[in-house]
């Protein structure tokens, strides 16, 4: 099995799209043998995180949310915060949330590759 790898540009794509163009090609939908219990996707390589935009008023509501499993241990950052410190994060975690919750996730989110 050959992978391709698919080269995309984020520059002014909206985040919801281009997530679930990417899961796609992630999990290989776009074959013809495609079969939902195995990992026939290809690699995908994206550049210009940082220019990702987002629709409405999310820049400014959208928060993340990480429970460390302590009590009171529910951090919260928003979508701007992230955005500046680490672009890449903001599509692999919308990207990883659209890939099939089984085994075969964490091999697929393993081929998402940030350009910079």
């Amino acid at each position: 099995m050959i992978r391709e790898t698919h080269k995309i540009d984020a520059t002014d794509k909206v985040l919801g799209r281009l997530a679930s163009q990417i899961a796609a090609l992630l999990r290989g939908k776009n074959k013809v043998a495609f079969a939902p219990n195995e990992d026939i996707g290809d690699i995908v390589e994206v550049s210009n995180a940082a220019q990702i935009r987002v629709t409405g008023a999310k820049a400014k509501q959208k928060l993340y949310h990480h429970f460390s499993g302590q009590v009171g241990g529910l951090k919260t950052a928003k979508y701007e915060e992230k955005l500046r410190k680490n672009p890449s994060f903001i599509l692999r975690t919308a990207v990883y949330s659209m890939l099939p919750k089984n085994r075969l996730r964490p091999n697929m989110i393993k081929r998402l590759k940030f350009v910079e």
